[in-house]
């Protein structure tokens, strides 16, 4: 079995410096269209995937709180989701992707409040509601599933990002945003595009972040399941799409064996997929899992780790045997033939941390200019081991000079002790005045840049993206922290009036019996003001059937929507699904 944790059954608490990214559903601000642009989503979904997705996707629909009727309620999804020791909390669009990932490895699944419009009922790439209520949570409700997005999230939020990886984030937020909201221009969505292209052009570096980005793709979001012959879809991406799912069944998309080749297999956001993975079960992508994280940097650490760091250009933690972390961008590290690291820089802010725990006085505030240190034994001892009888050998007596000669490397270190951190009966910090370090000729660290913090370690053991203690980390950097947004609305001056008679149709439907007068007017509103409206067609004719009647203007509603199906390629499919389900 894959060497992950075993998830506690009951519901985490959720750390402190995740509350930022957590805003309270508005549910007043979903509208008729909202609602009743769900319920079709909901509708043919349930008719489709009854037969084509995993078999847990429906009833986990039911066991996590899911309706049809209507957009679900954040905060009933989180009490149904607590019974399997999951959580469930809002969130505004897109979240930093190292945000998300922490989420998921606690076991809460954050949900965008948004809901897409109807002018993108069959994908939108921005993150929305349907996305993640209709896509991700029903299979959570599988405990194999859960397993695996447990860990996928614990071994994602230890993954190396490039500075690189986040352009491309930042760019494709843009992007998607802008063409979600009904107020953008074709201009707009043309420069953002530019951007995303440049962005991904510059990101040549594939880090590990991308890697397992790609394997998310390819498993919780775009993943098929069971025999490559007749897969089942279990992938929120298109558990959510109700266009790209009915065609990614067909022969020309072409079905692969889920391997770690597809961390070599990129995707468009934008675009249909040319092909997707089957894994023949959910177990089988843990292991799969574990396998790509033997080879990431916080399992191997040593070189092969720093090198990823440096190459990332991010904030990431070096974690030492004695457990000391340093966390900041790692800007430079030397290392012998023989592979040991003798000395490492990194740039400002730097958080020292033990255990995952910021040590006091030790947080990014006091090296905000950054940090570097010396790595090695000292006289054949670490210096974690170093007693006060070691130093006053070495000639740090009170107020003297002494000087700490490292092994291998030829570093040494000249000033006058006068203090030290101790964790377990251990040095972890030494501090030293009037300092300089040399090796050579070279002078790796002067007096005049004031008191200096020896890493008292001599091997790396473990280097991941992220500080060690990030909660510490967000308080005193703040660099992680969402900027203040309100969720948006989808109602405009343009569609308040259509949105009314969407608002009649449904008090018609709940009421549960004909009102054709309003009815009538609704079909009469709709044919003088809004003939490329679909929707609210499909639904008055849902209604004449629902109660057996047949108003003269049902002809009219048939002929129309053959009329929009000619001629938007778009609302084609969509009108053709909501047909059948008539029929």
């Amino acid at each position: 079995m894959a060497p992950f944790s075993k998830p506690s059954s009951a519901p985490v608490e959720i750390p402190d410096h995740l509350l930022p990214h957590i805003v309270k559903q508005d549910a007043s601000l979903y509208t008729a269209i909202d609602h009743a642009s769900w319920r079709f989503i909901m509708r043919i979904a349930k008719a489709f995937f009854a037969k084509h997705a995993h078999q847990k996707y429906l009833d986990g629909l039911e066991e996590t709180g899911i309706s049809t009727e209507r957009i679900p309620l954040i905060e009933e999804m989180d009490q149904k989701l607590r019974e399997f020791g999951w959580r469930a909390v809002g969130v505004n669009g897109f979240i930093p992707p190292s945000v998300f990932l922490e989420f998921q490895s606690l076991g809460i699944l954050p949900i965008a409040c948004e809901m897409r419009t109807l002018d993108h009922l069959a994908y939108t790439p921005a993150p929305d509601i349907v996305h993640e209520a209709a896509g991700h949570a029903p299979i959570v409700a599988d405990e194999e599933f859960r397993s695996y997005l447990r860990a996928y999230g614990e071994v994602s939020r230890r993954a190396i990002f490039s500075s690189g990886d986040l352009a491309v984030y930042e760019a494709i937020r843009e992007l998607s945003d802008l063409k979600e909201d009904p107020a953008t221009t074709p201009e707009q969505v043309e420069r953002a595009q530019v951007v995303l292209n440049a962005a991904v052009a510059a990101n040549t570096y594939v880090s590990e972040a991308t890697q397992l980005a790609r394997m998310g793709w390819w498993s919780t979001e775009y993943g098929l399941i069971g025999d490559s012959r007749n897969p089942k879809i279990y992938g929120a991406g298109l558990l959510s799409s109700v266009g790209e799912s009915y065609a990614c069944l067909r022969d020309d998309v072409r079905k692969i064996p889920f391997t770690l080749d597809c961390l070599q297999t990129s995707y468009d956001i934008t675009r249909p997929q040319p092909q997707l993975f089957v894994a023949p079960s959910y177990p089988a992508l843990t292991r799969i899992l574990d396998e790509f994280a033997s080879t990431m940097a916080f399992r191997r650490g040593g070189i092969d780790g720093m090198a990823k760091a440096k190459m990332g250009a991010t904030v990431t933690t070096v974690e030492f045997e004695t457990g000391l972390q340093v966390g900041g961008v790692l800007v430079d590290f030397h290392a012998d033939e023989e592979g040991r690291i003798e000395f490492a820089r990194w740039a400002g802010p730097v958080q020292m941390a033990y255990r995952d725990h910021q040590i006091e006085g030790q947080g990014p505030h006091y090296h905000k200019e950054g940090f570097s240190t010396p790595i090695g034994t000292v006289e054949g001892k670490s210096p974690a081991k170093l007693t006060d009888a070691d130093l006053e050998r070495m000639g740090f007596r009170t107020g003297e000079r002494g000087t700490l000669r490292f092994d291998h490397s030829g570093i040494e270190l000249r000033g006058v002790w006068t203090g030290r951190v101790l964790r377990e009966g251990r040095n972890i910090i030494l501090t030293f005045q009037d300092c300089t370090i040399t090796r050579g000729s070279d002078v790796l660290y002067r007096p005049e840049w004031g008191a200096f913090d020896l890493a008292c370690v001599q091997k790396v053991c473990s280097v991941y993206g992220g500080a060690g203690d990030r909660g510490a980390w967000a308080r005193e950097v703040k660099a992680d922290l969402p900027k203040p947004t309100k969720t948006k609305s989808n109602l405009t001056d343009e569609n308040r009036e259509l949105n009314q008679l969407y608002a009649a149709i449904r008090r018609v439907r709940e009421k549960g019996s004909s009102e054709a007068t309003e009815l009538d007017r609704v079909h009469s509103e709709l044919e003088s003001k809004y003939a490329e409206d679909w929707l609210a067609r499909l639904e008055l004719l849902e209604l004449t059937k629902a109660f057996k009647i047949s108003p003269p203007w049902v002809k009219t509603i048939q002929g129309r929507l053959n009329q929009i199906a000619a001629t938007r390629k778009d609302r084609a499919e969509m009108i053709s699904r909501g047909l059948e389900l008539l029929s």
